[in-house]
């Protein structure tokens, strides 16, 4: 029987990829000349450091633009408010959502259940086993998660087995 997962994983190469390209991006802009602007990778999350709310808007914009060009979801991250950091400088804290948890897999098998279609569905540790008669079923079941409302995380599709 067809079956696939659902996942939500950030691959850490490809945001490492993205802040590289932020940066360059960054320096380069005629209107961040002599601004200090920083993107920090730490565990879990981006700090983003500033001289202004303008800087980091702006900063922030290039950073979403180029995970789209790298292939990361816009839900995948969940930016937060911005702080003065002291220093003349602002820092704006970056989430990054990865992993269905308990809550959110309900909300899942919901939609899965009240779909319609032939298909069933499994909250297994952090990801979620859907299986169906028809391949084009499961494709169809991954678009209606993926595009619903009440997903707010980035969501692959993976070891579709037929």
């Amino acid at each position: 029987m067809p079956s696939f997962d659902l996942v939500s994983k950030l691959d850490v190469m490809e945001l490492k990829n993205v802040i590289q390209l932020t940066d360059k991006e960054v320096g380069n802009r005629y209107d961040f000349k002599g601004a200090v602007i920083t993107f920090e990778l730490k565990d879990g999350l981006i700090e983003l450091t500033a001289p202004d709310d303008y800087k980091i808007g702006a900063a922030l914009e290039i950073f979403r633009k180029n995970m789209g060009k790298r292939g990361i979801g816009q839900k995948a991250i969940e930016p937060q408010d911005v702080k003065p950091s002291g220093n003349q400088q602002v820092k704006q804290t970056i989430l990054f959502k990865s992993g269905i948890d308990k809550e959110l897999g309900k909300k899942i098998n919901k939609l899965v259940k009240s779909s319609g279609m032939k298909i069933t569905s499994a909250y297994l540790d952090e990801k979620i086993r859907i299986t169906g008669k028809k391949i084009d079923d499961l494709q169809a079941a991954f678009q209606m998660i993926k595009n619903h409302d009440d997903v707010n995380c980035e969501i692959k599709m993976e070891n579709m087995k037929s």
